[in-house]
């Protein structure tokens, strides 16, 4: 790799700019899908899937946050919005009351299961069909390694 232009190559500027409407206009998608068939946005959707996902439905808000790629300010006018639906409720964390917990309660896991179909036909469409069986074996591969690269903080060359 030529690390002494300041310039992508033309192969690096195609996939970049690929990457770029991936990461701009696939949230936007699902966004709008969302919003249309179940008044809620993208974010709202993981933050109710990461909570079904967790062990008995519950984890700390600072964990949440996290694994949603989320400021802790972000997460909690979510999860006002969220109580106010009676979709979770938030106690202190009988371990380390330092911590605050979320649960996912019965009408926060049906508005899931019911904003699940669509959503995942749409993915599904948007990510999945137009990709080959070996494509996504090669994009699960190289985006898991961008991933963990962004998630490390890592910004050198490696």
């Amino acid at each position: 790799m030529d690390t002494q232009s300041p310039w992508l190559d033309d192969d690096q500027q195609e996939l970049w700019q690929a990457l770029l409407t991936v990461v701009i206009a696939l949230p936007a998608a699902l966004d709008r899908q969302l919003q249309r068939d179940a008044g809620i946005s993208n974010f709202e959707y993981g933050v109710l899937a990461q909570l079904s996902m967790a062990e008995e439905t519950t984890m700390r808000l600072s964990d949440l946050a996290r694994v949603c790629d989320s400021t802790q300010p972000r997460l909690s006018k979510v999860m006002d919005r969220f109580e106010a639906r009676d979709w979770v409720a938030r106690r202190p964390d009988p371990g380390d009351g330092r911590y605050t917990l979320a649960a996912l309660t019965d009408a926060g896991r049906q508005k899931l299961v019911e904003s699940a179909p669509e959503h995942v036909a749409q993915v599904k469409r948007l990510v999945f069909d137009p990709l080959s069986a070996a494509q996504r074996r090669h994009l699960a591969v190289a985006l898991g390694r961008i991933a963990a690269t962004v998630r490390g903080g890592d910004t050198e060359a490696g």
